[in-house]
């Protein structure tokens, strides 16, 4: 059995994705206090949160949803050694989904970009699980 470090990747710059988000939406929630338009008090239960923050913390949310499942698959992959230049393309093909459907999320937040984004993803991750089961199913 070798161990090959392609899966690890795609699962990394996921990871910045999610740093880079928290950096942002702490920037926002401390811009908008120092502007006046919201008091420290209401982030401690999330309530009343200014739209321009409101839109990272949900996508943060996000990013422990379909992810968990790509990080899972990831890590299965690469310990059953079923990783290979196609579960690459596929992983990193996911966290490109996310990286757009992040932006689109925390800037015009347009459903009708978001939702076909969010399916691409999501067919990408199943067909990573689809994959893992072949594998293990003809192994």
């Amino acid at each position: 059995m070798t161990f090959s470090n392609i899966m690890i990747w795609p699962m990394i710059a996921h990871a910045f994705l999610v740093f880079g988000l928290y950096y942002l939406l702490s920037s926002r929630r401390i811009g908008a206090v120092r502007a006046g338009t919201a008091k420290a008090e209401q982030f401690k239960e999330n309530r009343d949160e200014p739209l321009e923050s409101l839109l990272i913390h949900n996508n943060l949310k996000n990013q422990f949803e379909l992810p968990l499942l790509f990080h899972v698959v990831c890590l299965a992959l690469y310990l059953t050694t079923a990783d290979n230049v196609v579960t690459a393309f596929l992983a990193w093909a996911f966290v490109l989904s996310r990286y757009v459907h992040s932006y689109v999320h925390i800037t015009s937040n347009r459903l009708r970009h978001r939702r076909p984004i969010w399916i691409t993803g999501f067919f990408l991750l199943i067909a990573l699980w689809i994959w893992l089961g072949v594998w293990l199913a003809l192994g």
